[in-house]
């Protein structure tokens, strides 16, 4: 996997046949409680040193993922837009930077539902932020709760559901990463013999929780479940020839990870 071009809010790269823009829809600061000891404790001021905190807060990154095939347009999350923070809602600044139309955005899949992932499909003028929208995956656990949300109501009935080992494209396969939301999942770019996994939540802090893929985050919707996940696609992301990009690993957000005894190592690409 190669870095080919990047700018403030967008990253492109090549993997095989294939080309990957990382896109940044912003960040957000969340208090150091959120995340949690294996045994559900929050952390408070007693933060292991190397997690680095922003004015006392951790800051998240947030991003999303497009995958061009032949010409067809698959964004992976759609980030925010208006929908939470102030400091989140670029993403379709961030695809004018890449010289990316969002006209050109013919296929929209969802990881999971939250808003930070899903609120993005309504541009902040209210419009539909992707206009030629032909396709609107969501996992199929999740179905349910994407249609409470009054916000995407215009697209309830435009969404179809999903499972593991579904194809999206002919590069692209579902993979079950459920813990952090009912039906989380990741997916599974495969070019020229090498594989990118885009896996939405699986780590929410990268300065600790590589090193410590036990701890948690308080949103986890089964925190047991997430932490069993998150070990389970580290071990398949640390064989050779396979990258991650992550929904919240610091901008671009794409790199390899290797084993370290029981911890794992992450480097950016």
């Amino acid at each position: 996997m190669k870095l080919i071009q990047s700018g403030t809010n967008f990253a492109r790269y090549e993997i095989g046949g294939l080309t990957v823009v990382a896109l940044r829809d912003g960040y957000v600061d969340m208090p150091s409680s959120r995340l949690r000891h294996q045994d559900d404790r929050p952390f408070g001021t007693e933060l292991p040193e190397q997690v680095r905190l922003v004015d006392g807060r951790l800051r998240l990154s947030v991003n999303a993922f497009l995958v061009i095939e032949q010409g067809r347009h698959i964004l992976i999350d759609t980030g925010a837009a208006d929908a939470w923070e102030p400091t989140m809602g670029l993403l379709l600044r961030a695809l004018a930077e890449a010289g990316i139309a969002r006209e050109e955005i013919g296929t929209v899949a969802f990881t999971h539902t939250h808003l930070d992932h899903v609120g993005g499909l309504v541009a902040a003028d209210g419009s539909d932020a992707f206009p030629n929208l032909e396709g609107l995956f969501v996992p199929q656990e999740e179905v349910p709760l994407f249609g409470r949300q009054e916000r995407l109501a215009r697209f309830r009935r435009r969404c179809a559901a999903f499972g593991d080992g579904f194809s999206l494209s002919n590069s692209i396969t579902a993979v079950q990463a459920h813990g952090h939301e009912v039906g989380h999942t990741a997916f599974e770019v495969a070019g020229g013999g090498e594989t990118l996994l885009i896996w939405g939540d699986i780590v929410h802090v990268p300065s600790i929780q590589f090193t410590r893929p036990e701890l948690t985050w308080e949103f986890d919707a089964d925190q047991a479940q997430a932490r069993s996940t998150r070990r389970r696609i580290l071990d398949r992301a640390a064989r050779p020839g396979v990258f991650v990009a992550g929904a919240h690993l610091d901008f671009p957000g794409i790199g390899s990870v290797t084993r370290a005894g029981q911890a794992y190592d992450f480097s950016p690409v």
